[in-house]
């Protein structure tokens, strides 16, 4: 699906939820390399501050990523840049819901910012902002 600049309008939103599994994370840290032990040690994780073990917040924050290319603007979008402040921890069976809301356009060039967030159970776990340059029909 993509929405075009011409058709995006301040306000508009999207969504993406995902229930973290297991899988996810180890995946994760297999193909970004990152193995802390917070995520992938259980007896580790125990004595962390979280007491259990925690979704790589990379992990959440590419959830924003599949919003803004599968459903805001959607296909063809280009991400050009994301600030991502980390406010909670995302644990195993957490389902996060990555949220995009446009903030500001740029006509000029066709670029999006968007407000970002990821909440869990009513907790917003992840804010911050992106900026992307929206497909055109020109």
């Amino acid at each position: 699906m993509t929405i075009y600049f011409e058709d995006i309008k301040i306000g508009d939103s999207a969504e993406y939820a995902k229930t973290i599994t297991e899988a996810d994370i180890l995946l994760f840290a297999a193909v970004s390399g990152d193995d802390n032990p917070v995520h992938i040690n259980q007896e580790y994780a125990e004595q962390s501050m979280f007491k259990s073990r925690i979704a790589h917040g990379m992990l959440t924050a590419s959830l924003i990523s599949t919003v803004i290319g599968t459903r805001l603007p959607g296909e063809g979008t280009i991400y050009l840049s994301q600030s991502t402040k980390f406010k909670a921890p995302v644990k195993i069976g957490d389902t996060l819901t990555a949220r995009v809301t446009v903030s500001e356009l740029d006509p000029a060039k066709k670029r999006v910012k968007l407000a970002t967030q990821c909440p869990v159970k009513g907790n917003v776990v992840l804010e911050g902002e992106s900026l992307c340059i929206a497909p055109s029909r020109g």
